[in-house]
This record gives structure tokens, sequence and C-alpha cells, in this order.
């Protein structure tokens, strides 16, 4: 990448600040427990006379599906669980930030486990995660989502450029992953090896490891100009997901097999996004319907927005994720008042 390309990255890439980011979760952190309690209290009571009460109760369940007459190991949670007050900063500090900021309104003394990092798989003991696999009836109930990591992928565009504006190509940048201490994501791998060069495809990654595949990073407004852009799980859930669906762009993907905050069990395919097959077979086929189709094609997009709409209000984020972990707590810490 050359030094004026990699200066418009820098400083446009388009990406949430990090440095904005850790200034208010800190702040947030640091503030004192009473003010985060009555702030939590209020917000709570604030809940009785909301219009959209329904669907944050909602929300609230399909995160924490936890109830009161399900199976607990209190001697195993005792085991694997920390006081809120001795929990020490995760590895990676964001998880704790965006956990610690609700947990801190509670008492210092209820116990929990956060688990940091990209979780695929159900924790023996209820524990609080940024992603889990997604499954039906309630298989992964231990697996209690809270927007954790969300400098990165929470993230929300504004779109200017019209659909049938942009280029009838699909765009992918992104890493395949096979170095020292990280896994191949082999989907990632596969769709590389079947479309680089593909002429209905811009594709590439930025791993050094593959360099005939390797290009250069793009910014999201650089990827805006593609009428659609693949959404490839990684560790875990797709992170461009979110600001593909805000924008005026498709996401193309196969059907997701984790979900985090957003939801990803619930999106419906060729509703919210363009389905494909896991092996990449149909993409070709997909790509030429909708581009010869701009009228379903925009359903897709207007569909999009609209789920994108209920995570937009940041004082109904706020009631939801306490709501998350009141509940939470009262399943687990039940000699205890929540």
């Amino acid at each position: 990448m050359n030094i004026s390309r990699k200066l418009r990255y820098v400083f446009g890439s388009g990406k949430n600040s990090k440095l904005v980011y850790y200034i208010k979760a800190y702040w947030a952190v640091l503030l004192p427990w009473q003010w985060l309690s009555w702030s939590r209290l209020q917000a709570m009571k604030k809940l009785e006379s909301r219009e959209d009460k329904q669907q944050i109760e909602e929300r609230i369940h399909y995160y924490c599906q936890l109830f009161e007459n399900d199976k607990f190991d209190c001697d195993e949670f005792m085991q694997e669980s920390t006081p809120l007050c001795q929990q020490k900063k995760t590895g990676q500090t964001v998880y704790y930030l965006d956990a610690f900021r609700y947990a801190k309104s509670f008492s210092k003394w209820l116990r929990w486990v956060l688990l940091p990092g990209d979780i695929t798989y159900v924790p023996r003991v209820p524990s609080i995660v940024k992603s889990r696999p997604i499954c039906l009836h309630a298989e992964n109930a231990n697996s209690v989502l809270l927007n954790l990591d969300r400098v990165r992928h929470f993230l929300f565009v504004k779109d200017r450029k019209k659909f049938v504006e942009k280029k009838d190509k699909v765009v992918f940048r992104g890493l395949i992953g096979q170095e020292i201490g990280n896994s191949l994501k082999q989907n990632r791998y596969d769709f590389m090896k079947r479309y680089f060069g593909h002429p209905l495809c811009d594709a590439g990654v930025l791993d050094k490891e593959y360099p005939e595949w390797q290009t250069e990073k793009m910014t999201l407004r650089e990827h805006l100009d593609y009428k659609f852009i693949m959404a490839l799980e990684g560790n875990d859930v797709a992170s461009n997901l979110k600001w593909v669906m805000s924008s005026n762009s498709i996401a193309v993907m196969p059907r997701p097999t984790c979900e985090s905050w957003f939801m990803e069990g619930k999106l419906v395919p060729n509703v919210h996004y363009i389905e494909i097959k896991p092996d990449f077979s149909d993409l070709e086929e997909r790509l030429r319907y909708y581009i010869t189709h701009p009228q379903e094609a925009q359903k897709i997009i207007d569909n999009a927005h609209v789920y994108v709409q209920q995570f937009l209000d940041s004082e109904r984020e706020n009631i939801i994720a306490w709501g998350v972990l009141a509940k939470y707590f009262r399943f687990t810490n039940r000699n205890k008042k929540v």
C-alpha cells in the first residue's frame, strides 16, 4: 500500500474511532456505583411507559434464554464464577469495558462468568458472551449475549449512493487467518479459491501468507461503490454485516451459524440478505438475478434498513442490556437481591 493510500485509510477508513471509544468507555466504568445504579433504576422505571416495551422485553428474553425452572448446578457456577467486585480486566480490554459499564450498576457481590473473545460453543455454566452458536430450542441458553467489542462490531453508515448507481459486482476484503496463533477460516479460503479473479467479484485478502490473493485495504466508502458485499463469518459472526445492512448495498452470505447482539438468528434469507449455498456454488446465479431485478434488490435493502433501525436508540439499548443482566443475575444468584 503506497503512503498516500495508507494515510487515506488510516484517517478515513470509516470505522469507529478507538480513541473516542476508550475515552467514553473508561468514563462510564469509572463513574460511581451509586450514580450508575440510580441511572439503571430510573431507566427501568421508564420501561413501563415506553411504547416499545414489548419489543424490548422480547429482545431481553432472546439474549438471555434462562428461565427459573431450568436446571442449574449452583455448585459448579460458584466454582466458575467471580464476584463483580473481583472481576479483573480481560485480555481484550473492550470485553471488560463493554460488560462492566452495565454490570457495575448492580450489587458488587453478585457473581458472573464473563467470557471474552469469539465464543462458538455453549459454556457449561451461564456466561456472558459476545457470540454464540445458533441453536434450536434454547440449546444455547447458557450463552447470554451482551453487546461486547461494540467498537469493532457495531457500526452503521449513511450511504448516499443508490443501489442502481453502484457497480454490478460483489466485493470482499478480509483475513483468512492462517497466521501464528490464528486458525484458518476455511469458508473464506474456499471462497477466494473459487472466485478470485472472477468478473463478477472484486475479492482479495489482507494476509501476507497468500501473496497471490493479497490486495490493498479498502475503506468502507470504497466498499459502498458495489451493489453486493460478501459478509463471511470469521471466527464467529461476520463483523461487517451490521454496516452492510445499513447501507444501500446488499449483504451476500450463506445462512449464519453464529449470532451476536445483532440477532443474526432472526435474519430471514432473501428478505434481509441474499442467501447463497455454503459452498458458494450459486453465487454467480444469485448475483445476476438481482442485477436484473433491481426492484427486488431494493426490497431487501429496505427490509435491512428496518431491521437495523431497532439498534439505533441508545437509551433503548441501555435498557435492554440492563434487563439482560438483571435476568441473568436473578437466575444465577438466587439467594441475593438483584
